[in-house]
């Protein structure tokens, strides 16, 4: 998967053969907010992706909401209680709260 990120939104790329275009669409928002772009060579994607971003904040703004980013920062899981059990025994061995180790492994897992 090739990736684009702008103003702290990323957004997935595909190729339509089809169409001959490059597309994309910005991840992580909720189902009910779509912001999507297309392009017929990379500069032009770049652009309309900009301008799909801006277009979404500035109507935002306009409308009086305040523009959804793709995460909170804020994440709840549920897992088994062995899991959660293991992952805190993991984090006290570190000499880490079980926030801190999450966040380190999340981390590390999606290479940020």
């Amino acid at each position: 998967m090739s990736s684009m990120n702008y103003k702290g939104y990323t957004a997935r790329i595909e190729f339509s053969e089809d169409d001959g275009v490059f597309w994309g669409k910005v991840l992580g928002l909720p189902a009910a907010t779509s912001i999507s772009f297309e392009g017929e060579t990379v500069a032009h994607l770049v652009q309309d992706f900009h301008s799909a971003v801006d277009f979404y904040i500035a109507d935002c703004a306009k409308s009086g909401k305040a523009a959804l980013k793709p995460a909170s920062g804020k994440l709840m899981l549920r897992v088994a209680p062995e899991v959660h059990s293991a992952a805190l025994i993991a984090a006290q061995a570190s000499g880490l709260s079980l926030n801190q180790w999450a966040a380190k492994a999340l981390q590390q897992a999606t290479h940020r």
